[in-house]
């Protein structure tokens, strides 16, 4: 049986991490035990943050929803218009809606005011129902 000689596969591989360790400092750029452990924490932190960053988005998209509708009407909160923008059957997302509060004001008091109507339409419907 003929030896097999792995040199090559195992440069191809130190190679391919120091790449990826490109820009990270002392040992941890050059040496490749180092390197390999900060690539793949690196990794890890890649992976996990990909979560988290639609996390924040989402946050930041709520607070700015909050925002503009408290400027349009001071008495009503996000969860309120959430619920009426349900009620009402408009089915666009945090992140347009976001983007609708910021670029098109007018646009979205349109919809905070759907939103009031379908609210005190529900309001009205309980009433009625428990009378």
């Amino acid at each position: 049986m003929s030896r097999v000689k792995r040199g090559t596969v195992q440069k191809a591989r130190h190679k391919r991490v120091l790449a990826q360790a490109k820009g990270y400092y002392s040992r941890r750029k050059n040496v490749f035990r180092v390197a390999k452990q900060a690539v793949e924490r690196a990794l890890q932190y890649q992976t996990r943050d990909r979560k988290v960053r639609k996390r924040n988005f989402r946050a930041l998209w709520i607070q700015r929803i909050n925002a503009a509708v408290r400027e349009i009407d001071p008495s009503m909160s996000y969860s309120r218009f959430m619920d009426g923008v349900h009620k009402a059957g408009i089915e666009v997302d945090r992140k347009v809606l976001s983007d609708l509060a910021i670029h098109e004001p007018e646009a979205f008091k349109s919809v905070v005011e759907a939103a009031q109507e379908a609210v005190k339409q529900a309001a009205e419907a309980r009433e009625k129902a428990s009378a």
